[in-house]
């Protein structure tokens, strides 16, 4: 019986293989893993992306107004928030598989009814439905990463799914340009079905839990409650919680308002506006590569975040001032298509670096930490997706003041909450745990924190230690 747990252990844990066994086969699983990982953080741009050269399309086919079609948008997106804050405990008390392929399931269903929906009305129903659904493939992808891995490790394979994932708003554009020239809208539909059912079928057969019934939270509803209130009362967490959020609002403000301003106001084709869309997203994930292979364990995390959030502000103020006529009215669509590419980029330093600093603070719940992290991104984002066509089609000024506020927020967040001058990480060499890098208790203002910097309430205390003690670090998950 323990040989059979020391194999499980080596099929969980990429490079957990002992010095007898191949190291093909651990790479192979370590890689396959990977790719399975990469695929659902996928699902969200795959989901809306692909879907967003047929917007006007839409518009026209259900005799809409712009305003209401991008609610469809938004209703994905509100339903991958609040999914994410039920499947997030979930997946603490049953284990990664159970929520993710039920998940799954639910995401083929609805999406298999987008197509079919003959109102604008049953169509934005149902995108909250493929949101809701959808939460379990980014919650617990998130989740499975802390499973397997902490520290500066942590941040390097959260830059490396953004190249994984990166390739999805790369691709899916492109993709939904295609189908267009085939079918309508909806046929669009029928083809993120079928990469519903492939993943599944994927998560099925080759990705083994992650989280051991040890580490499994056998709370319900109220436990669940009293870890996330923990989690946001410290306030570090919070802050990079928060700015991640806005920064991803940001990016969701411009997902949302380029098919019109792209196409509508600058006259370039769904083919065109797929090109450039693929284009900043190739930015995206080369910074992104750049972040997690030269200069994660090289430079600190905070200081390649705020440089991220500072590009961001500079490109949001530049868009702001080109499409407000500063230099002007006939500007032309390549200074835009410019200022877009560089606020794209600078998302590859500042989206994997918030996930990976907030979670770096919290061991004992990785599925409600996960869930926090994707509510507050995907909330805050359904919240600024109406706001950029509240001037109507013909105009890209709300797009670039959205996306300047938001990115104004979080660099206010990141300073105000964060705080990182008092709490810088020392930079470590990949492979070094993090066990001993958490800022001490009096910098998170909320007393005792756990192993890695995170809050501890009173009932997960360990017997005899008192408050504001120094803890133990405990044993990595692959060290049991």
């Amino acid at each position: 019986m323990p040989e059979r747990r020391q194999t499980t252990a080596e099929h969980q844990i990429p490079g957990a293989a002992e010095a007898g066994r191949p190291a093909a086969l651990t790479v192979a699983t370590g890689a396959l893993v990977t790719l399975i990982l990469g695929g659902l953080t996928a699902m969200p741009p795959l989901s809306m992306d692909m879907y967003l050269p047929a917007l006007p399309e839409v518009t026209d086919a259900l005799h809409a107004p712009a305003a209401t079609i991008q609610l469809t948008l938004t209703a994905c997106l509100m339903g991958m928030a609040l999914g994410q804050l039920v499947v997030g405990p979930m997946s603490d008390k049953w284990g990664r598989r159970r929520p993710l392929l039920a998940g799954l399931l639910v995401y083929i269903l609805a999406t298999a009814i987008c197509a079919l929906a003959p109102t604008a009305e049953l169509l934005i129903a149902f995108r909250l439905l493929q949101g809701l659904a959808g939460a379990a493939a980014i919650v617990i992808a998130r989740a499975v990463v802390r499973d397997l891995y902490d520290g500066v490790e942590m941040a390097r394979f959260f830059s490396t799914l953004m190249l994984i994932s990166g390739v999805a708003p790369v691709v899916a554009p492109l993709i939904g340009g295609q189908v267009l020239r085939l079918t309508d809208w909806r046929g669009i539909f029928v083809v993120l079905t079928v990469v519903g059912i492939a993943l599944t079928a994927l998560v099925w057969r080759r990705l083994p839990e992650t989280l051991a019934p040890a580490d499994r939270h056998d709370g319900g509803t109220a436990e669940a409650l009293r870890t996330m209130r923990g989690l946001l009362t410290d306030r570090v967490f919070t802050g990079y919680m928060v700015a991640g959020g806005f920064a991803f609002a940001a990016l969701f403000a411009y997902i949302s308002a380029s098919p019109f301003v792209i196409q509508e106001i600058y006259g370039a084709s769904p083919q065109t506006f797929s090109l450039l869309f693929g284009v900043n997203s190739v930015g995206l994930i080369i910074v992104g590569q750049i972040n997690g292979k030269l200069l994660v364990g090289r430079v600190s995390l905070d200081k390649a975040l705020g440089f991220g959030l500072a590009v961001i502000t500079l490109a949001a103020t530049a868009l702001l001032l080109m499409t407000g006529g500063v230099f002007g009215d006939d500007i032309g669509l390549a200074p835009i298509a410019v200022g877009l590419f560089v606020l794209m980029s600078a998302m590859g330093l500042a989206l994997p670096n918030t996930n990976a600093l907030a979670l770096m603070r919290t061991r004992h719940a990785a599925g409600s930490a996960s869930a926090l992290l994707g509510t507050s991104s995907f909330l805050i984002g359904a919240v600024a997706s109406p706001l950029v066509g509240i001037a109507g089609e013909h105009t890209a000024v709300p797009m670039a003041v959205v996306q300047l506020t938001c990115a104004l927020a979080a660099v206010a967040c990141f300073v105000g909450l964060c705080r990182p001058w008092q709490h810088a990480e020392p930079v470590k060499p990949a492979g070094t745990p993090a066990a001993g890098t958490a800022p001490m208790a009096a910098e998170a203002g909320t007393g005792a924190l756990g192993e890695t910097g995170a809050a501890v309430l009173p009932e997960q205390r360990e017997p005899g230690r008192e408050e504001g003690a120094p803890c133990e670090p405990g044993p990595r998950r692959s060290d049991r």
